[in-house]
């Protein structure tokens, strides 16, 4: 990629008619499980089938998010294997509620240091009186989220470092998925 390339937050699109929504996934014994660890940057080797209750029912969507946690139709991920992606994220399989096709989780592979805090709308951090010191120096909130292309490399889809809430996509993904009519998901340039 080049400096001249565009980068993407992706969502959920919540506004989509009669649309699903996924709820806290869980385990094969119906506890919670941590969503943060889809969020790390790290391959997970996880026991059994994770499971998406799904409420209220609506139409199921192709792209997803529940607690920030991207989950996919297959189509998606035939998609992502077209475009060369097997290296940048780790398909997880998943089981949602009603549903017989299979649907995965994206975990991301790669976390980038590439905030553009200048650029951002505002930008806040965990300041000594906040009494957080594990949290102190990073990123407290971030809005109108920016990233600097020439610390992104050749990455395709990736968290932000500080902040990883945010899923970026190239607009080569973005383009992809557009062109395939993949459901569920909006894109917001950053």
């Amino acid at each position: 990629m080049t400096s001249q390339t565009r980068y993407y937050r992706i969502f959920d699109d919540v506004y989509f008619p009669g649309r699903w929504h996924l709820r806290m996934p869980v385990d094969s014994k119906g506890e919670g499980i941590d969503t943060w660890q889809f969020k790390e940057g790290k391959v997970l080797e996880l026991e059994g089938p994770i499971r998406f209750p799904v409420k209220p029912a609506g139409v199921a969507l192709e792209y997803s998010l529940s607690m920030g946690v991207p989950v996919v139709h297959r189509r998606v991920v035939s998609l992502f294997e077209r475009l060369g992606l097997e290296k940048e994220v780790q398909f997880i399989s998943a089981e949602v509620e009603g549903q017989p096709e299979p649907y995965f989780i994206i975990n991301t592979l790669q976390v980038i240091k590439c905030i553009d805090d200048a650029r951002c709308e505002e930008v806040f951090y965990w300041l000594p009186e906040d009494n957080r010191p594990d949290k102190e120096g990073g990123y407290r909130n971030v809005r109108g989220l920016k990233v600097d292309p020439a610390k992104i490399g050749d990455a395709n889809i990736f968290r932000t470092w500080g902040w990883l809430v945010s899923l970026v996509v190239s607009e080569r993904v973005k383009l992809a998925m557009e062109q395939e009519c993949i459901t569920g998901a909006r894109f917001i340039e950053v």
